[in-house]
């Protein structure tokens, strides 16, 4: 699994420690959470895919979890949670 994929899941973790505990806001930044740190559990299963059929299902996975992260930091931006400039890190 690659090392960005890794640390981007540290930063989330991290985000989400400060964020709920800053924001008291736990609803939103858990499905933020759940998505991104799934996004490298699929990727490590595609490593160990049982087929080239199987590893494009789990890697189709981690890219809807990426855009299910997105989606959810955007809804976060559009109702004053987070600044522009968190929402492009």
């Amino acid at each position: 699994m690659g090392k960005r994929v890794f640390d981007f899941a540290v930063n989330i973790i991290n985000f989400y420690r400060r964020f709920s505990s800053e924001k008291k806001e736990f609803i939103l930044s858990k499905q933020i959470l759940r998505s991104r740190t799934s996004v490298g559990a699929n990727i490590r299963e595609a490593l160990n895919a049982q087929s080239t059929m199987d590893f494009i299902h789990k890697r189709s996975i981690s890219q809807k979890e990426c855009d299910e992260t997105i989606y959810w930091l955007e809804l976060l931006f559009a109702t004053g949670y987070i600044s522009k400039k968190t929402l492009k890190v």
